[in-house]
């Protein structure tokens, strides 16, 4: 993936140290000073480029959201010329920001990851819609948003799936693993079309249905 131009900036800098101790210590704990200097700058500098913690917090946001962004691009170009390993691109991308986006979609902020993931999620569920002898019931949106939530839950649960399968889920052999199991789970439903329609019957007729309509 190539690098962002920004990245050998002061300001470059400033953002991976604040990536790193809003992980290590969570918003409300880190502070101006102390990411000033695991930055190697002043506390005025750090306000000179961002204002306040809060703008810095949002930038960091952003900065995530454009790599994902970046990194789907990649991908999908790769996928035209030669085989991709998905999953092992994106955790050597953001393999040294799980702690920082882990806390931070316990706490509810990192809106712009999620919403970019969402929105690429509705991306290619779009093109596998038009594939699928089963057109789906449930809105492309409503799909979209809990798949991500469910993708990102490895992340957050890091530390207890890694210590199930009995290896680093972000290390080479757990992410051989973790690819091995999602395209079990994904391509072995839980559920036979049958069994699937008739729990769905046992659901009010509206549910899913009149909610999240249309795309991304």
């Amino acid at each position: 993936m190539q690098p962002d131009p920004e990245d050998l900036t002061a300001r470059a800098r400033i953002r991976d140290a604040a990536l790193r101790l809003f992980g290590e210590q969570g918003f409300d704990r880190a502070t101006i000073r102390g990411i000033a200097e695991v930055a190697g700058v002043s506390s005025g500098l750090v306000r000179h480029h961002f204002g306040s913690k809060e703008a810095l917090r949002d930038e960091c946001d952003a900065y995530l959201a454009r790599a994902l962004t970046r990194l789907n691009d990649q991908v999908r170009a790769d996928m035209a010329t030669s085989e991709t390993n998905y999953l092992a691109v994106a955790v050597s991308v953001f393999a040294p920001y799980r702690s920082y986006i882990s806390r931070a979609l316990v706490e509810g902020r990192v809106a712009p990851l999620f919403d970019t993931l969402a929105d690429l999620s509705a991306e290619w569920l779009a093109e596998r819609d038009e594939n699928r002898a089963d057109p789906p019931e449930v809105p492309l949106k409503a799909r979209a948003a809990v798949g991500t939530a469910m993708s990102l839950a490895v992340s957050v649960l890091y530390e207890h799936v890694s210590r199930r399968l009995g290896v680093d889920v972000f290390s080479a052999e757990g992410q051989v693993l973790l690819a091995r199991t999602l395209l079990d789970l994904y391509s072995h439903p839980w559920l036979s079309p049958e069994e699937a329609a008739a729990l769905r019957a046992r659901l009010p007729e509206d549910s899913g249905s009149d909610t999240a309509e249309g795309g991304a």
